[in-house]
């Protein structure tokens, strides 16, 4: 989907998988992804490298012996890469400031069980056992913001609706998961070649995102 925003659409899902190298997909096997295809973008997270607290949990438990060498290795590469990584957490006003700009998109890691709530007319009501499934690690794209409701338009790769509105503290919720590191990848939609922070100025109008 991003790959596609961007007007690079001389790959397929097929050939992303092959190049990743890897059945076991952590945020950072993302980043150099988009390395690769010159995508100009930013990484936010909370922990630097693979979090050794994952162990106990089910779903990273299989792969995370491997993984906790591996993953570690990336962070470790990625200045060398030229890959951006801001070892902070990154909020939602921020995440919706630079989504209203028009410049951004953001790929965000969640925990698939709290964001699968039953969805209503666009009112979210929680699940009856969603806060005891434990941890399920899934990536969804926000791509718009809705200033007057606090919305966040998102795209889920598991959902069969084209689009889906989230309120912004469900979508926190979620992305701030045990489990998450609050990952997440700012992609800029500018055409450039050059890393770079954003800016978060607060002069960018408020206006409802249509």
């Amino acid at each position: 989907m991003v790959l596609k925003t961007i007007g690079a659409n001389n790959c397929d899902i097929q050939t992303l998988v092959e190049l990743c190298c890897s059945t076991s997909i952590w945020t950072v096997d993302l980043a150099y992804l988009l390395q690769r295809f010159s995508v100009t973008f930013s990484y936010f997270t909370v922990t630097f490298g693979a979090n050794p607290n994952y162990c106990i949990e089910s779903f990273y438990q299989e792969e995370f012996p491997n993984d906790l060498v591996r993953v570690d290795m990336l962070f470790q590469k990625a200045m060398e890469a030229g890959i951006d990584i801001q070892c902070r957490s990154i909020s939602a006003k921020e995440i919706s400031i630079l989504i209203l700009s028009g410049k951004y998109i953001a790929i965000a890691l969640v925990d698939h069980n709290k964001l699968s709530y039953v969805w209503q007319d666009d009112v979210h009501v929680p699940g009856v056992f969603s806060n005891n499934l434990g941890y399920t690690g899934h990536y969804v794209l926000i791509c718009g913001y809705d200033a007057g409701a606090d919305m966040f338009e998102i795209r889920d790769p598991a959902s069969s609706k084209k689009q889906k509105r989230i309120s912004s503290k469900s979508l926190e919720e979620a992305r701030k998961a045990f489990g998450t590191d609050e990952d997440l990848l700012l992609i800029s939609l500018e055409k450039s070649n050059n890393h770079h922070q954003p800016s978060l100025q607060p002069s960018i109008d408020f206006k409802t995102d249509s």
